[in-house]
């Protein structure tokens, strides 16, 4: 008989499945050989998946299975216009707000990210960097903000692993570089500086940037970013 464990294990699989791309965006998740695979039958199954839906992880359809969120070219549009944003908000916030057991936490994360960095895979590196990020907005603890940066880690963690699958010499020093700024940002975060946490948010979203940007290249979406076109409304990203 199924329980909370067999349901909070099963949500973690397919969470962590979808954040490291093994679940495509798109892809369309077999709910009868997880049924079967985690011995839980459909009503408690659909539950999972109705938690992960209201969380940006997966989309639900009517008579059909339900399948992993898609990242299409005008999902990416809007990433990459919300990101810096909604990253500033979210670190000024922690400044003001984060306390002793939330610091200790994200201190405890950023010792598993260099982990990562030094033994780990691109998949076990975007994750780290994903609970890192996510313990900040743990600390902000806005109920207006903590949806759409939740969703917006979701993205991020799937087309991270750009960045931490370095091709250059510059992107072995970028990954050096953003353990450095995670480190700059617990800092900030300690001793209250807002301020200086909002200019570290821009600076550590400036160094992955030109990565994550490959992501929407013609080998990986079809279209670069910039042939897409614009509303007249958009806001521009340059």
């Amino acid at each position: 008989m199924e329980n909370k464990t067999t349901k909070t294990v099963l949500y973690e699989h397919l969470r962590l499945e979808i954040l490291s791309t093994r679940l495509a965006p798109g892809a369309d998740i077999d709910e009868a050989r997880l049924s079967s695979e985690f011995e839980i039958s459909r009503t408690p199954l659909r539950e999972v998946l109705r938690q992960l839906a209201g969380e940006g992880y997966v989309v639900l359809r009517e008579n059909r299975s339900a399948r992993a969120s898609e990242m299409h070219l005008s999902t990416m549009r809007d990433f990459f216009v919300a990101a810096p944003m909604i990253y500033g908000a979210i670190l000024r916030l922690a400044a003001q707000n984060a306390n002793a057991g939330q610091i200790a936490g994200l201190r405890d994360a950023q010792a598993r990210f260099r982990a990562a960095l030094r033994d780990g895979s691109a998949v076990d590196r975007s994750l780290a960097n994903h609970r890192f990020h996510e313990i900040t907005g743990e600390m902000a603890g806005n109920i207006y903000l903590s949806p759409s940066f939740n969703r917006l880690l979701i993205d991020h963690a799937r087309i991270g692993t750009t960045f931490y699958r370095p091709q250059s010499p510059e992107m072995v020093q970028n990954l050096s570089k953003a353990s450095q700024q995670h480190d700059e940002i617990i800092a900030a975060i300690e001793a209250r500086d807002a301020e200086r946490a909002g200019q570290l948010a821009d600076e550590h979203w400036n160094l992955s940037r030109g990565q994550i940007e490959l992501f929407v290249m013609p080998a990986r979406l079809d279209i670069p970013l910039g042939e897409l076109p614009r509303p007249q409304t958009a806001l521009s990203t340059t």
